[in-house]
C-alpha cells in the first residue's frame, strides 16, 4: 500500500517509492528557481529490499509515492536451509522468509526478530 506526498516535504530517514521500489531517503537537495521555471528537488535514496542507490529529480510541487512501512515482531520457529520459519507475535501467522547475509550467523530458534512489511513484501530486519 502507498500514499502520496509532495516531494519537497520529504526528509532524510523517510521513505519514497522510486520506480515502484520502496527506498529510504538519504539526502534531499533543492535547487533555486530559474527565470522561467520551478525549483527542482533531487532525492537520493537506498532501496530497502535490495540496497541499491537510486535518485529522482522532480519539480518541487510534484507528488510522489510513499510506501506504508509496517514493522512487526515475530518468533523464529526453525531455520530451514536458507529460510527462517517465523510466527507473527500478534496474528500468530506462520510463514517463511529468506535469511539476509548479515543475519545468517545470529538467528536461532526461539529468538524474536523484527520484520518489515511494505508494498506487500516481507523482509527480515533485526534481532530483538
Amino acid at each position: 500500500m502507498k500514499i502520496s506526498a509532495i516531494i519537497n516535504k520529504l526528509k532524510p530517514g523517510g521513505f519514497i517509492l522510486i520506480d515502484d521500489v520502496p527506498c529510504r531517503v538519504e539526502k534531499v537537495q533543492t535547487s533555486s528557481t530559474g527565470k522561467h521555471g520551478h525549483a527542482k528537488v533531487r532525492v537520493d535514496a537506498i532501496g530497502i529490499l535490495d540496497g541499491r542507490r537510486r535518485s529522482m529529480v522532480k519539480p518541487s510541487g510534484e507528488t510522489v509515492g510513499v510506501p506504508i512501512v509496517n514493522k512487526h515482531i515475530a518468533q523464529i520457529l526453525a531455520i530451514v536451509g536458507e529460510n527462517a520459519q517465523l510466527m507473527d507475535m500478534e496474528s500468530y501467522e506462520v510463514f517463511e522468509l529468506p535469511i539476509p547475509e548479515a543475519l545468517k550467523d545470529q538467528l536461532e530458534a526461539g529468538k524474536e526478530i523484527a520484520y518489515f512489511e511494505l508494498v506487500g513484501i516481507k523482509t527480515l530486519k533485526q534481532i530483538k
